[in-house]
């Protein structure tokens, strides 16, 4: 896959959170100050029932220190390991509230699950833009574009900025490499498709990841390219077979636990980041039996 909007290097700048192990990123135009960020996280103490915004404060410090002005908050997906930061950025800083439209298929899957109410709406209609596969837009002076990409969830999405592409989950680093796709609506086969998918870009293209959990014991790393992929990732590298991958994905995933705080995230992030309100309008959140 190759695109004329591929030229620019943008500056990123990477924050880990060690609660989840996610890595959210701040990308900044490099002709301007115009900047977007991707995949925010709000902190949730489970046992407590208490929401922080630890996360979501340095990024926004970050942003104000550096004079920039935030277009866009990206969510690669609907996350099942935190809960989103991004309305509380977009209160602070502005910006529109992205992500894949297949979210509507995440909201109607869930939806039922979590017996949500009929004023859930289930259009996409909570977040400022949907994004279609292949669709094009700006930070800035830089043409961006997103791939649709599932198999981890169905509206997974790859956003490519000037030479860097962030893989949400789709990819690990190439020791990590690449997620489950056992949660409902996700596909191994589909999976495996969209990675394909991706490693066709350059591969001098640099690929941020959304989480690491430092196989091994290494430093937690989130760069690295696509030929580094194609050469050395553990599932997809060195010309992967199909259906290898698929059953050794089932096997795998068959063993997995679920993440501990998939309950409250995707009610929370099917929502755009917005919690639920029972009957009184205290935020609430409910926890489906045998469901998951």
């Amino acid at each position: 896959m190759q695109s004329p909007n591929m030229t620019q290097k943008p500056d990123v700048k990477a924050f880990f959170d060690t609660q989840s192990n996610t890595i959210s990123y701040v990308v900044k135009d490099p002709q301007s100050t115009s900047c977007a960020v991707i995949d925010a996280v709000m902190q949730f103490d489970y046992a407590a029932g208490r929401l922080s915004y630890e996360s979501a404060d340095e990024m926004i410090d970050y942003i104000i220190h550096n004079q920039l002005t935030l277009e866009w908050i990206i969510e690669t997906h609907v996350h099942a390991d935190h809960l989103s930061g991004a309305p509380y950025i977009q209160q602070k800083l502005g910006g529109k509230i992205g992500i894949g439209k297949h979210i509507q298929t995440v909201q109607e899957t869930f939806g039922k699950i979590f017996n949500a109410e009929t004023e859930f709406e289930r259009d996409g209609s909570q977040f400022d833009k949907l994004f279609e596969d292949k669709d094009t837009y700006q930070i800035g002076e830089m043409a961006c574009f997103a791939i649709h990409t599932p198999g981890h969830t169905p509206a997974c999405m790859v956003h490519i900025m000037g030479d860097a592409a962030f893989s949400g989950d789709t990819l690990f680093m190439p020791d990590g490499g690449s997620a489950r796709a056992d949660f409902p609506g996700g596909d191994a086969g589909q999976l495996f498709d969209s990675i394909s998918q991706v490693l066709s870009l350059p591969d001098e293209v640099r690929l941020f990841v959304c989480h690491d959990y430092g196989p091994g014991g290494r430093a937690i790393s989130w760069e690295t390219t696509i030929r580094e992929q194609k050469n050395s990732n553990i599932h997809v590298g060195k010309g992967a077979d199909r259906d290898a991958f698929v059953a050794m994905r089932e096997e795998r995933d068959a063993k997995l636990a679920m993440p501990k705080l998939i309950i409250p995230s995707l009610q929370v992030n099917m929502r755009a980041g917005e919690i639920p309100r029972d009957d009184t309008g205290n935020m609430a959140l409910k926890i489906p039996l045998n469901k998951l």
